[in-house]
């Protein structure tokens, strides 16, 4: 079943929810209606960080602490944000090593879950929008969760993004890709990205930055492709609307792999759920919680499913009309006016 939406957006609006005043990714909020059972047994306090306010990650949040309320979990939550800054991550990462009371830790995204790992050996580690957890050294093997880490993956080797803009532009020659060379996972789908448009015959013009002020410049450097591409990358999917604003700008249309992105104007994405992702972790959590499970035992877990989302009217912004079949094919059309 196809979902529609009606959005108002604007270029600070888009501004707004990019740097995380948005509460959750837009194809799957958490609602009051949630059923959740009392909370019973142990109070046990949970320590979260993220990298970097932005939707998909918040409902990594969102979908796990919706996974707790629903078993009934007693639990308390500290949440920090390390503002995209890997310094932040690292002190973010010695405070909860250091704070007795937290029972487990869930850290959102390579980077944090990177700090995290690096302080704290012994109590339990979940992490979530991970894209490689074994390129990062997390875990050993896809089939072996670490001591005291494991969680979910991000990794979609399924979606085909250089693919889909093919598909979106059947003469799309060059497609500039713009990311962090600081966060592995970002490394992890650059690399997949060329893998694919050489077998496609497409050429990438790659990008990177080491922070957001770099992101105006980066852009700049990127003014002669056909479209734009971004990988799952906190730091550039934190700047989203200057990406949009950039592209529409130019008349590049600019597509990403973050699917909360489609309905902030990005022009489709083939991508999973990340409130589902953070749902799959708080079970995680519950096991190893309630059930008392050990974390050692439990199998890091990759994205097995892809939906597609396009927004035909952020494609016109861009100067792009889509082609009629990739709309009937998609599970999610987001509309802008």
């Amino acid at each position: 079943m196809k979902s529609r939406r009606l959005l108002t957006t604007s270029v600070a609006v888009m501004a707004a929810l990019s740097l995380g005043l948005a509460g959750c990714s837009g194809s799957n909020p958490t609602t009051p209606d949630t059923p959740s059972v009392a909370p019973s047994g142990p109070l046990y306090t949970i320590g979260s960080a993220v990298i970097v306010s932005h939707p998909a990650l918040q409902a990594v949040q969102d979908g796990f602490e919706e996974v707790l309320k629903e078993q009934g979990i007693n639990y308390t939550m500290i949440s920090e944000n390390a503002q995209g800054d890997n310094s932040n991550a690292i002190t973010i990462a010695n405070s909860f090593a250091s704070n007795s009371k937290i029972d487990l830790i869930l850290a959102i995204s390579t980077p944090i879950a990177l700090s995290m790992a690096s302080v704290e050996k012994d109590r339990p580690i979940l992490f979530s929008a991970v894209t490689d957890p074994v390129a990062a050294g997390l875990v050993p093997s896809w089939d072996q969760a670490g001591a005291n880490i494991t969680g979910t993956s991000d990794l979609n080797p399924g979606a085909k993004p250089v693919s889909l803009v093919q598909e979106a532009m059947p003469n799309v020659r060059t497609i500039g890709v713009l990311y962090s060379s600081s966060e592995p996972n970002s490394l992890a789908q650059v690399a997949a990205f060329q893998t694919e448009a050489d077998s496609l015959g497409v050429t990438l013009k790659t990008q990177a930055v080491t922070a957001a002020s770099e992101i105006s410049v980066g852009l700049e450097a990127l003014a002669g492709v056909d479209a734009i591409l971004i990988p799952t990358d906190n730091t550039v999917v934190a700047s989203i609307a200057s990406v949009i604003g950039f592209g529409q700008e130019h008349q590049i249309p600019v597509f990403c792999a973050d699917t909360s992105t489609v309905a902030l104007g990005t022009v489709a994405t083939r991508g999973l759920s990340y409130h589902d992702l953070g749902r799959a972790t708080g079970e995680m959590a519950v096991q190893i919680l309630r059930d008392g499970v050990s974390i050692s035992t439990i199998k890091p877990q990759a994205t097995t499913s892809t939906e597609l989302y396009v927004n035909p009217d952020a494609a016109a912004k861009f100067g792009l009309t889509l082609p009629a079949a990739m709309i009937s094919d998609a599970a999610h059309i987001e509309t802008t006016s």
